[in-house]
């Protein structure tokens, strides 16, 4: 809607500012909505930024671009309600406090200038509490008995935290701080992944900078206050803060007293770790995929009548129903016989957005050396799926397909319409809209006749799907023993690289190797590749590829 203004205008009359306006309401209120602390804010604030629009756009004749003009009034009454709220707020940055102080520079000598800029540094390294009275007391100018009240707390409260805050800011000024490495050469996460549901948040909401991701990787081992975490990364306790309680309320962060400590894994490979892990792939992918593709072929299940999936030329294209057929086995197969002695349960965590999962992110220490056979690509996510009543969306995504997956309430809605349309098609042909959209999104194409045809793979009932599921189990039957072999230095190796309270999720976890297991698939696919019995998809192939409906076990 709103890209049909990205238009060069040179004069509107008020008709056209009305209808202009009238289109932006709602992106201008879910922007105010998104920013403000409350509805009542936002809708001051939108409204005035579309009143401002109004005016401006009765009397200007050279807006060259309406959507980027009204854009830009809406970001700077943006930063006027934040400047008009930070004002009025208890809770006073520590750039303000700059201002307060800076009208004072002039009359002082230069050492004198520099301890006032140390008082007002230490000032941030003050509990929330003591900062907010501090504040009210000294530069608002508050009685003592009016915070009381605002606090809710009593008068002797103020008056001990009055006391206890200024020995320490005497303490914090006679003492050097030391930042750790982090302040010059921060860390950056490379890979996010979940395992379990999702809420209404996703992760880059928690991870959304490069403080919060150095906060919580100053914390991986050790917990930490506040305050040490801030002397590690060169940054004032008051952004630190902030940051710790959005981090906490989510449960990314536990509060152990005073202290903090992360709640998901942050991997840190190494090289020796990445060997012993390519090896350990390449073993098992060699084993299991092989044999599972020969199995596959001679038995001729993949013509099964069952199955649905793209033709060429008139004939079932058998490698692009491997495409789906290898990942999707590697990863189903072999429930029955895998370890599973920690439940999910034990170790997810319930947030507050109403996800409940395993988080873990993965770390480049710069400094690896790679091994020159090691399997990765540059867009791989492992299994994902979404489920109705009766049918289940199964997908792998890497860059042999021509879509991105990523995990957001968008997809599984998107994965949700494919599910309700396939039983649509099921009882009744799919109307116009529908196919449209189901063809501009590669999950159908339309044949000679204008029917509809699938261009994913689905099985058509639950036998089918058993037994391809139990090809795979018993392949992973005739491998365990090797299996577990294979598994066990890289174990070891990796509970040495975790931090000790994050080994029962690092356990639970490994009991997915060779199951649901990314990797494995990553290799599993890689190998069948490289020796030539799966060949790459065409680029017709690439938007449907490793996209499965199969029913589910009622």
């Amino acid at each position: 809607m709103v890209e049909s203004f990205q238009k060069r205008y040179k004069k509107l009359n008020k008709n056209d500012v009305e209808k202009t306006i009238a289109n932006y309401l709602k992106p201008i209120f879910g922007f105010a909505l998104k920013r403000c602390k409350n509805a009542h804010d936002a809708e001051d604030l939108s409204q005035d930024i579309l009143l401002k629009a109004f005016k401006a756009m009765l009397i200007k004749d050279d807006i060259d671009d309406i959507g980027k003009f009204i854009w830009t009034i809406a970001h700077n009454s943006l930063s006027n309600y934040y400047r008009n709220a930070s004002k009025s707020s208890i809770g006073i940055s520590i750039d303000e406090i700059s201002e307060v102080i800076a009208d004072t520079y002039d009359a002082y000598e230069d050492d004198t200038k520099e301890s006032i800029s140390r008082l007002r540094s230490e000032i941030a390294y003050l509990s929330k509490l003591q900062r907010n009275i501090i504040i009210a007391y000294y530069f608002e100018n508050k009685k003592q008995t009016d915070i009381a009240k605002e606090f809710s707390i009593p008068l002797g409260t103020v008056k001990w935290h009055l006391f206890e805050a200024k020995k320490e800011l005497k303490r914090g000024m006679n003492t050097m701080r030391k930042a750790s490495d982090l302040k010059f050469n921060p860390i950056k996460f490379n890979m996010c992944s979940i395992v379990g549901s999702i809420g209404t948040e996703t992760l880059d909401k928690f991870f959304r900078s490069s403080l919060s991701q150095n906060i919580c990787y100053c914390i991986r081992d050790i917990a930490k206050t506040v305050n040490e975490i801030s002397d590690d990364l060169g940054v004032s306790p008051v952004y630190v803060e902030s940051e710790i309680e959005h981090l906490e309320k989510y449960g990314y962060l536990i509060k152990q007293k005073d202290k903090y400590i992360i709640n998901f894994i942050i991997d840190i490979p190494t090289s020796k770790l990445l060997n012993i892990q390519n090896k350990m792939y390449r073993k098992a992918a060699k084993l299991f995929a092989n044999d599972l593709y020969d199995i596959l072929l001679s038995s001729e299940i993949l013509k099964s009548n069952s199955i649905i999936s793209p033709e060429t030329n008139g004939e079932r294209d058998i490698n692009f129903l491997l495409w789906t057929m290898i990942p999707y086995i590697t990863a189903i197969s072999g429930e029955n016989i895998r370890d599973n002695k920690i439940s999910f349960d034990e170790v997810a965590t319930v947030r507050a957005d109403g996800a409940k999962n395993i988080c873990q992110v993965t770390i480049d220490p710069g400094n690896l050396i790679v091994p020159s056979d090691y399997v990765q690509t540059k867009n791989w996510c492992g299994p994902a799926n979404h489920n109705n009543d009766n049918y289940t969306y199964w997908t792998v995504d890497s860059n042999w397909s021509e879509r991105r997956l990523h995990v957001n309430p968008y997809d599984f809605e998107k994965q949700r319409r494919v599910l309700n349309l396939y039983e649509k098609s099921k009882i009744t042909p799919l109307g116009k809209d529908d196919c449209t959209w189901l063809a501009e999104n590669g999950y159908i194409k339309m044949d000679n006749n204008e029917v509809p045809v699938w261009q994913i793979v689905i099985l058509d009932n639950i036998n089918i799907k058993n037994k391809l599921l139990s090809i795979g189990t018993s392949v992973k039957e005739k491998l365990l023993k090797e299996f577990n072999e294979i598994k066990l230095p890289y174990a070891e190796e990796y509970y040495n690289c975790i931090p000790k309270h994050m080994k029962k999720i690092a356990e639970y976890q490994m009991q997915f190797t060779f199951h649901c297991d990314g990797n494995f698939i990553l290799y599993c696919i890689n190998e069948l590749l490289e020796n030539g019995k799966l060949k790459e998809p065409t680029d017709d192939q690439r938007k449907s590829l490793s996209i499965l409906i199969t029913p589910n076990d009622n």
